[in-house]
């Protein structure tokens, strides 16, 4: 009686993981159900931290804070110098275009699916399921947001559908970069008569309005040559272990 009850139970759970793992009815609400466990579960652990934090690391989080408040006068100084210069050059031109981007700190919950690391569940306020959004970790491109199911899932840098539009080099030759699984990104339909060299800078071009221009993606490692085009195989600057908190570009421009 054990062993026919042992062997009923063991075919109970390999349907339902199999269930579980290739059906969407069990799948998302399982999945909507933990993220929001997992979204209050750090939440939690954030609070502790911090009163933690508060309670005995005092003096020393103030001098942290200290520096940290001089590097941003710093910067808030360098910030407000372009945008004064940038005012003066558009009343100059009399121009009216708009430069100010719109970035949330969003974090990530869960990946998709167990095995594949490209795929992360986000928590993101006023999210639209028809667009795509920039995704940058630090000053980093870690890749795109989209929709599934109606509910923000990053696509990293390694994924097939990941893509955005990048230029390369100091010739800013343009091309469209995409994930194949690798640990190396691939740049494809630069056109053949721009030169391509080893060690070459890859950034973001802006012209999809998914980025804005010139955040980093990273360097050429080599160049092929085929039918009118060129491929440039990149190695990333973002590390795909840390994806704890990304930044997500809700607007360019």
């Amino acid at each position: 009686m054990t062993k026919e009850f042992l062997s009923y139970l063991s075919l109970f759970i390999a349907l339902f993981v199999g269930a579980l793992y290739y059906s969407d009815t069990l799948h998302t609400p399982l999945t909507s159900t933990l993220n929001a466990i997992k979204s209050s579960y750090h939440d939690s652990i954030a609070w502790v931290v911090n009163g933690y934090e508060r309670h005995f690391f005092q003096a020393s989080k103030i001098d942290e804070l200290k520096t940290q408040l001089k590097d941003c006068e710093k910067s808030r100084l360098l910030i407000k110098q372009y945008q004064t210069e940038l005012a003066a050059l558009k009343t100059i031109h009399g121009s009216d275009l708009n430069t100010s981007p719109d970035i949330e700190l969003v974090r990530a919950l869960s990946y998709q699916q167990h095995g594949n690391f490209n795929k992360v569940w986000l928590e993101m306020s006023d999210f639209n399921a028809s667009r795509l959004y920039g995704l940058t970790y630090k000053e980093y491109v870690a890749g795109i947001v989209s929709a599934y199911e109606n509910k923000p899932l990053a696509l990293l840098n390694q994924e097939i559908k990941s893509s955005y539009a990048v230029t390369v080099g100091a010739t800013e030759a343009p091309g469209i970069a995409h994930g194949n699984n690798d640990e190396n990104l691939v740049v494809k339909f630069i056109p053949s008569w721009y030169e391509i060299n080893e060690g070459d800078e890859v950034v973001t071009s802006g012209l999809d309005h998914i980025f804005f221009k010139g955040l980093k993606v990273g360097k050429v490692l080599s160049s092929s040559k085929s039918e009118g085009y060129q491929t440039a195989i990149v190695k990333p600057y973002y590390n795909p272990n840390r994806t704890d908190f990304f930044y997500v570009i809700k607007e360019v421009k």
